[in-house]
């Protein structure tokens, strides 16, 4: 019986990043939709069906990441959204969902960025549904 491949919504604004996590994902079986701003990203959710997502924090506003995650979130709940980050590095600003009392991160995982792509694929098929 053939395996599920899971189509991944990566949303990123950084080409070089993007062209990498695209090639890993894929490398690992996984279907890539690929959105570089907010805008791009909402029309996608609103019209293409994915099992999961992983979003760049930080697009054109600095809370892209948090916005899309909610509209993601909101609609379907299930769907594993992992968040990348490089806000820590740059800000000290620490993100931290499991001390999160007012439920406001609804992202299922934060990952520094610096990340290694193994990582990202691990916390995919933790949450992936067969």
């Amino acid at each position: 019986m053939e395996e599920k491949k899971f189509k991944i919504l990566v949303v990123e604004d950084d080409a070089d990043m993007m062209e990498q996590m695209d090639m890993y994902l894929t490398s690992r079986g996984y279907d890539v939709i690929k959105a570089y701003t907010q805008k791009e990203a909402e029309e996608i959710i609103d019209r293409e069906s994915f099992d999961g997502a992983v979003l760049d924090l930080m697009l054109e506003n600095p809370d892209s990441g948090f916005v899309l995650s909610h509209k993601i979130k909101k609609s379907f709940p299930e769907r594993p959204v992992i968040i990348i980050t490089s806000v820590t590095k740059e800000t000290g600003i620490y993100f931290d969902k499991e001390n999160d009392n007012n439920n406001w991160i609804k992202a299922d995982v934060f990952l520094q960025k610096e990340l290694r792509f193994e990582q990202v694929d691990t916390e995919l098929k933790k949450r992936l549904v067969k």
